[in-house]
């Protein structure tokens, strides 16, 4: 039976008018003239019998329909996209990982590692998006994803296999200039000081107090940052002390551009797991990489 589908070149005008709001610049992006676009998508409009632009002073805007259509249509042209290059590389579907993975442990200790990776499997070609959130594997193109959670979460992440990698115990650090010249800080003295906000921990600096017995009017005040990068980063530049999980500010402590302010550690309710979909036909590039993962990961403790 005939499917009831757009022809591609119409959606893919779509797709570039929706995001640009604008015939003009997706003919741009399409290295198609404006007039061909206006066409492409005069024809779609024709054939699901809806009107998906109305036109305003600056340009096009989507009408209702048209932007549920928008929201639609592009995850499955980008999957299509990805699965023609997955099909052109060498390695084919079979040699590729799609990780969804939390950004700053992506960033800072995962992609350091992958040269590793690279030596061991040659054969491995491994992509990465950013989520924090559990997902329906099933709607997604993710063969895996790397979830920060507490041991509840992850439980009841439906449909899923686990394996815990590394825990998430915090540590305050600053800027060496905030010690003024002190080798540490007390507790005490650090509950006058400015304290970074992490936007998805927000009582971590009050349970840190809290844990040493310190009374710390200001655990919830403070400049609020949403990555660890980025608290990390206005650490560094002496906006406050922040409290980070070691593992990934370990670069930042190396070239000293970062110092623990004292040595007391929170033990973090959470852990980085790698998590899976329960499939019995498990790709052997996501069967290979499991285990290369759970080694560096012990690794990472024992330099640690």
């Amino acid at each position: 039976m005939r499917r009831k589908i757009p022809s591609l070149q119409a959606l893919l005008c779509f797709d570039a008018a929706a995001r640009h709001e604008s015939y003009t610049r997706a003919a741009q992006e399409l290295v198609l003239t404006q007039s061909a676009v206006s066409r492409q998508i005069t024809l779609l409009e024709d054939y699901v019998g809806q009107t998906l632009f109305r036109r305003t002073r600056h340009g096009v805007a989507l009408t209702e329909r048209g932007a549920e259509y928008a929201r639609q249509v592009a995850p499955r042209l980008q999957g299509l996209e990805r699965d023609t290059l997955d099909l052109m590389s060498p390695q084919g579907r079979a040699g590729t990982l799609h990780l969804a993975a939390v950004p700053t442990f992506a960033t800072r200790w995962l992609i350091p590692r992958l040269p590793e990776l690279a030596v061991l499997y040659p054969e491995i070609t491994v992509h990465i998006e950013t989520s924090t959130r559990p997902f329906m594997f099933a709607d997604t193109p993710f063969d895996a994803a790397i979830y920060a959670g507490t041991p509840e979460q992850v439980a009841n992440w439906a449909g899923t296999h686990a394996v815990r990698l590394l825990p998430e115990d915090m540590v305050p650090v600053c800027s060496p200039a905030l010690l003024q010249g002190q080798s540490s800080l007390t507790p005490q003295a650090m509950a006058s000081l400015p304290l970074l906000q992490q936007s998805t921990r927000p009582e971590g600096w009050r349970q840190w107090f809290d844990a040493l017995g310190v009374e710390a009017p200001l655990a919830l005040a403070g400049s609020r940052f949403e990555l660890f990068s980025m608290t990390a980063a206005a650490a560094a530049h002496g906006l406050g002390l922040a409290l980070v999980p070691r593992l990934l500010v370990a670069a930042e402590l190396a070239r000293g551009e970062l110092v623990l302010a004292c040595t007391e550690a929170l033990p973090g309710q959470r852990a980085y797991y790698l998590v899976s979909p329960q499939r019995a036909d498990e790709k052997q590039a996501l069967a290979s990489f499991r285990p290369w993962l759970q080694q560096a990961a012990a690794n990472s403790l024992l330099d640690g």
